[in-house]
């Protein structure tokens, strides 16, 4: 991981599931004394007892080691409301239907912000028959491409993965098409949304 958990996330979420130092160190069978030395900053716990603590303090290890803890408050399932992760070192595209921790290739992935597009990565949409054939005027070298266009609806989002040298380009049903994703991997995540941009 490209961080560790700290003694002041310890004491935080040891204090806010009302245990003590001595009541936490019996669950997961230490010493007060260590517990109170990682909370001083004076030692790390062990990685073997990432995975007890987490259990000890009702959280997984990612979150534990992202100190935050995540709770998904998107509860209507709105595909709408979903948040995109890339990694940096493989590529991979994960997407959640909310807030979550996302570890991939070692590292903690920020959620993407989408931005509106600048002049470099405008998005054209053009009405063929029953689609959207979507195109965009980018570099695709190997080394600056646009690498996926998404399409999202209220019910799903549909992915179409893009490659260098290739055209950036994709086709989606119109169908309750609301919101359409870019992502340029030096620049970012760009939308629009359908019906307001064409």
């Amino acid at each position: 991981m490209n961080n560790y958990v700290t003694g002041s996330v310890i004491r935080r979420l040891r204090e806010s599931k009302g245990l003590t130092q001595e009541k936490l160190a019996e669950t997961i069978h230490v010493s007060a004394k260590a517990v109170s030395k990682w909370e001083t900053g004076q030692g790390f716990p062990d990685i073997s007892l990432l995975e007890p603590l987490s259990k000890a303090l009702d959280i997984s290890v990612i979150e534990l080691l992202s100190g935050e803890a995540v709770r998904n408050m998107n509860r209507s399932f709105n595909m709408l409301r979903g948040r995109m992760y890339v990694c940096p070192v493989c590529g991979n595209v994960i997407r959640a239907t909310g807030d979550a921790v996302i570890s991939c290739c070692g590292v903690t992935l920020p959620a993407l912000t989408p931005e509106p597009p600048d002049e470099e990565h405008r998005i054209r949409l053009e009405n063929v028959e029953d689609e959207y054939y979507v195109t965009m005027d980018h570099p695709m070298t190997k080394t600056h491409y646009i690498s996926f266009f998404a399409m999202a609806t209220d019910q799903e989002v549909r992915f179409v993965k893009l490659y260098p040298e290739g055209n950036a380009e994709a086709r989606f049903g119109i169908g309750r098409a609301h919101t359409l994703f870019a992502y340029c991997n030096r620049h970012g995540l760009f939308q629009i949304r359908i019906g307001r941009n064409r």
